[in-house]
């Protein structure tokens, strides 16, 4: 089973490919999609759809992972990323992918063991179920952490039964 991991924002939106074997994970790829911080929204927004239906084109998952909307002090952020799943959720419903989404909690239970980890927590858990070797490919450690969630989204969903 080949899952898209989704980690949703409109300046970066991470993901991450993992496909499940019987004997563990293999990791595809891994990556930003990345819009300009001060450009036009209907652009940014313009921009994240075209790429995620080229990802979803690329490498026809058999499912997208997402990290559901969450409540946030700051309504202009919860907006704007609502925005960004917006455009993921139409890719994904024109290409013809089943999506889940899974609350940021819940992601962190399943893959660290403890609902509020943190990105370090997060990341050395992450690389213990798929191998020391993930890393940032853009060597920006904010950029990681968008990598990296989209890997633990993915990771959420097969361990939640989902693939």
């Amino acid at each position: 089973m080949l899952v898209l991991g989704i980690d949703p924002g409109t300046a970066t939106t991470g993901f991450g490919l993992i496909k499940k074997e019987k004997k563990g994970f293999e990791v595809i790829d891994w990556g930003l999609i990345e819009t300009e911080k001060n450009g036009v929204t209907g652009k940014r927004l313009s921009h994240i759809y075209k790429e995620m239906l080229g990802l979803l084109r690329k490498f026809s998952p058999d499912v997208m992972a997402m990290e559901k909307i969450f409540f946030a002090t700051n309504a202009k952020t919860a907006i704007s990323v609502g925005q960004a799943q917006g455009v993921i959720l139409l890719a994904a419903a024109k290409s013809k992918v089943k999506v889940s989404e899974y609350a940021p909690g819940t992601i962190k239970k399943v893959v660290a063991g403890d609902g509020r980890a943190d990105k370090k927590k997060m990341q050395q858990a992450l690389r213990g179920h798929l191998g020391a070797k993930i890393r940032s490919k853009v060597k920006k450690k904010t950029h990681f952490d968008n990598e990296a969630d989209a890997l633990a989204i993915a990771l959420c969903h097969v361990f939640s039964g989902g693939g």
